[in-house]
Formats: structure tokens, C-alpha cells, sequence
């Protein structure tokens, strides 16, 4: 690879990951946007719109600063055993840690 080739691949790496870093914001943004106008009918598909798209953003801005799909599943995987163990209030008033944990797990059992 040339000189020039490699610099203008790390540009538009740098490019890509400012993209994501503003779609990312504008995702949030919209969140608290649709939490706001507490309309409940158009809520549901909105949010869950929005958060899918923040979670591939994540995992897409991940891959461009060099972390793997995987690590970052692992990272999530060891949150929510830390708050199981610390038996964190959303585990202990709704059972939520341990429904994600369930998920995870069946999820890789899926893909293998």
C-alpha cells in the first residue's frame, strides 16, 4: 500500500469515526426527544427504533477504534454479572440483569 493510500484510508477512518460519534448524539438526542412527547402508542416502535440504531452505532464506532464485536459483548457480559452480584436495583425491583443474561447466553448458543 501506497503512502497516499494509507494516509487517505486513515482520513477516511477518521471521517467514519466522527460520523459515528454525531450519529450517536443525534440518536440520543432523538431518544430524549420521543421520551419527552409521551405519546404512548408512537413510543414503543420510535424507542425501539432508536435504541437498535444506537447499539449498531456502538458496535460499528467500536470496530473503528480497533475493539471487536465480541469484546464488546464480553464487556457487556461482565456488567451484568457485576450487577447481579452486587444485585443492583433494576436486577433486585425488576429481575432485568438476569432476563439479559438469559438473552446473551441464548444468543450465543444460536450463533454456534
Amino acid at each position: 500500500m501506497a503512502v497516499a493510500d494509507k494516509e487517505i484510508d486513515i482520513t477516511r477512518n477518521i471521517r467514519l469515526i466522527e460520523w459515528l460519534k454525531s450519529e450517536l448524539l443525534t440518536e440520543l438526542a432523538d431518544l430524549f426527544k420521543v421520551l419527552s412527547s409521551g405519546v404512548r402508542e408512537e413510543m414503543y416502535e420510535a424507542v425501539s427504533e432508536i435504541l437498535s440504531n444506537i447499539i449498531l452505532v456502538s458496535y460499528l464506532l467500536g470496530k473503528r477504534l480497533g475493539i471487536s464485536y465480541n469484546a464488546i459483548e464480553m464487556k457487556m457480559q461482565n456488567k451484568v454479572k457485576l450487577g447481579l452480584v452486587e444485585n443492583h436495583d433494576v436486577e433486585k425491583y425488576y429481575g432485568d440483569l438476569s432476563e439479559i443474561s438469559r438473552h446473551l447466553s441464548s444468543f450465543r448458543r444460536k450463533e454456534k
